[in-house]
């Protein structure tokens, strides 16, 4: 029992890591305007930071590596700024070996003010921080924290003019500067990384007299957006959970199933001990599956996977890779590992001892059912990477080994239900030539992606369903015993009960695509299936007219006199296809949509290029945008704050927020409720 409590630890540790790498927010800001005098007052920003995490200060040198905290005022409306911004507490100073330079930060927390003078009796200020943060085993990326405050105060109508003469002309020096300087000028003034963007991308990005759309917005606490994404680690698990229990089924481990139970059994009297023993097979089994997805999250980091979901070069890769697993299970060839791997795993198993011995007997399980899990565990895998997640493979792994490694638990805790297993035969092969229809016809999901991408239409939305339709038609029929591939002999007459109902499901699932080739939703698929925009015969009627280009759906919207609904979504993005058959596509809300916005469809990923690279300043670093799809995502992140798709705001015409963010949620009542504060208060604005 030591040995088994020993594995659970570790297996625990494991998943504790990978259960802990959530986005983490060391540093959290809050702000606001008191008043020391009729016309005077100071902004106060308080850094709350959490135990074991230090921020870098004001006065860090910005060329040691990591970001300093930069405090910048992209718009102040009725107020001077007077003096430097001066923190409650001094920072900590030290040279830090990881950057080879002196350094200071605070810990706790900290509360930086700075002193203005208001010119006007109602102000505004807008205010934008960016920092970063480190702890003894990692540090966070920059991140931007935005506030508008506003107040007001006592000032008297002469002494208000004469307050605005004299800032005339630091106002005309200042703008003759920003026209000569620039960026440069900025910089000089207070930040980088934010401030430079405010005053200098977002024209660089869109047509002269539009910057001010572009302009960042500040959410709310209650206008922060929930997110019920099914491409969370929760559905990686269990996805792979389920393609672990098909994976039982397959000839090379469901045999091994009552071999290996019954050898723990037999070993020792102790029954206590075999089922211990077992157990302990089973999590190795676990460990060295979880420890794969670990290499892969290793081998390409948490950006190379996140690039997994939209790179053409990838996404073929991922479907010739998909092909050859399925043709595989036709039985043209069988993928296998080489076998002095595993006959010198088996001898190592021999030679060891007590709880390592069990582990290389798992390892050799792993390495001789490869030739049937492999197909399986690489299209798990592939999933897993496309959706970006950093611990996706590794969670996915988890899944797929712990249905693995459960009957070998289960069957040595209860002897007795391996008489009531069904017995290994011919119908584990149906099973791989049904899994090798599945995947070919999944591989076309991964081609679809780098067709829109990169707008190539050679697989548009009729292509694909025909594709589909004839591919769940011949399973239909080699279900039913029409026909047999080679390898397995010929076609067997007489069709069992299970064997009946799945070409049952198979041949109606068929009949359900066909009407789609002429432009039927099919919602039931649209996750998978290329948007109803490569429709080229569409007997459902059009959906509504999308823009895709930002500033020219904000000048339709003006003429219009309507609210803008701005949709960022991908060509990748699976949850894009569900929103839009689940909700966008639902008669009363597109009924709704159709009547009271102008629809901004922004494709982060398109590959479509610009017509020249531009170059932006993003926390201190310079970033070319190259693509259309560069463009937009600089846009998500700029002005919302966000990288996720799919992501619904709506704006007025000016480019000010009316309701939302709004991410995945297939709830059609919550999405309404959206839409209608966005009308309402648009209304209002007018």
């Amino acid at each position: 029992m030591r040995k088994l409590a020993l594995t659970l630890s570790l297996l625990v540790a494991v998943i504790t890591s990978m259960a802990s790498a959530q986005i983490m927010t060391p540093v959290k800001w809050s702000a606001k305007v008191d008043m020391t005098g009729d016309d005077e007052g100071k902004v106060v920003l308080t850094a709350s930071i959490s135990p074991g995490w230090h921020m870098y200060s004001l006065d860090c040198d910005p060329s040691a590596g990591p970001q300093i905290l930069e405090i910048t005022y992209p718009k102040l409306d009725g107020v001077t700024l007077e003096g430097k911004p001066t923190p409650d507490k001094a920072s900590h100073k030290q040279y830090d070996d990881m950057f080879g330079a002196e350094l200071s930060w605070w810990t706790q927390g900290v509360t930086i003010t700075q002193k203005f003078k208001a010119v006007k009796p109602e102000f505004n200020i807008d205010v934008m921080v960016v920092c970063s943060a480190c702890n003894d085993e990692n540090c966070i990326p920059p991140s931007r924290s935005t506030f508008n405050l506003s107040g007001t105060a006592k000032i008297s109508a002469p002494a208000a003019k004469a307050e605005a003469k004299a800032e005339e002309p630091k106002a005309a020096e200042q703008n003759i500067e920003e026209v000569v300087a620039g960026v440069a000028e900025v910089m000089e003034a207070d930040s980088a990384a934010t401030a430079a963007a405010a005053d200098s991308v977002a024209p660089a990005l869109s047509p002269a007299g539009t910057a001010d759309l572009w302009a960042p917005v500040s959410f709310s606490d209650s206008e922060e957006a929930e997110d019920f994404s099914t491409t969370s680690l929760w559905y990686i698990f269990f996805t792979c959970f389920l393609g672990g229990l098909v994976a039982l089924f397959t000839p090379c481990v469901w045999p091994m199933i009552p071999m290996t139970v019954s050898f723990f059994l037999k070993k020792g009297k102790d029954r206590t001990k075999s089922i211990a023993d077992a157990c302990t097979y089973g999590l190795s089994i676990i460990v060295i599956y979880v420890a794969l997805g670990l290499l892969i999250t290793g081998i390409f980091g948490a950006s190379s996977l996140n690039a997994l979901s939209t790179s053409a070069v990838c996404n073929i890769i991922f479907f010739l890779l998909l092909v050859v697993f399925a043709i595989s299970f036709f039985g043209a060839f069988e993928i296998k590992l080489p076998a002095s791997w595993s006959n010198k795993m088996d001898a190592t198993a021999e030679k060891t001892t007590g709880l390592l011995s069990i582990f290389f007997m798992a390892f050799t399980l792993t390495l001789v059912s490869f030739s049937c899990t492999g197909p399986i565990i690489g299209t798990l895998l592939v999933e897993a990477a496309s959706q970006g997640d950093l611990w996706g493979p590794a969670i996915g792994m988890l899944g797929f080994s712990t249905a693995l490694a459960l009957p070998f638990m289960l069957f040595a805790m209860f002897p007795t239900m391996l008489q009531a297993a069904p017995s290994s035969g011919g119908w584990m092969n149906t099973l791989k030539v049904v899994l090798g229809f599945v995947e070919l016809a999944l591989s076309l999901k991964f081609l679809s992606v780098a067709d829109l991408a990169y707008g190539w239409h050679i697989l548009d939305r009729e292509v694909f369903l025909a594709l589909w339709i004839v591919m769940f038609l011949l399973l239909g029929l080699y279900l039913l015993g029409q026909f047999n591939f080679a390898h397995y002999g010929k076609a067997d007459s007489s069709v069992g009960v299970v064997r009946f109902f799945l070409a049952l499901c198979s041949l109606s699932f068929t009949i359900y695509l066909v009407p789609g080739l002429w432009g039927a939703p099919l919602k039931g698929v649209s996750a998978f299936v290329p948007p109803l925009f490569t429709q080229d015969l569409n007997l459902y009627g059009d959906g509504f007219k999308e823009y895709d280009d930002y500033e020219e759906g904000m000048k339709v919207a003006r003429e219009a006199g309507k609210p803008v609904l701005v949709d960022f979504s991908g060509f990748g993005c699976v949850n894009c296809r569900k929103m839009e058959g689940a909700v966008l596509d639902e008669p009363n809300v597109k009924a709704m949509i159709e009547d009271n916005f102008t629809v901004i469809k922004l494709m982060v990923d398109e590959k479509k290029n610009l017509p020249q690279p531009i170059t932006v300043k993003e926390y201190g670093k310079d970033v070319t945008l190259y693509t259309y799809g560069d463009r937009w995502s600089y846009l998500q992140r700029y002005k919302f704050n966000a990288n996720a798709q799919p992501y619904y705001i709506v704006l007025g015409d000016d480019g000010q927020l009316l309701s939302g963010p709004y991410t995945y949620d297939e709830n059609i009542a919550r999405f309404t409720d959206f839409l209608e504060k966005g009308i309402k208060g648009y209304k209002q604005a007018k």
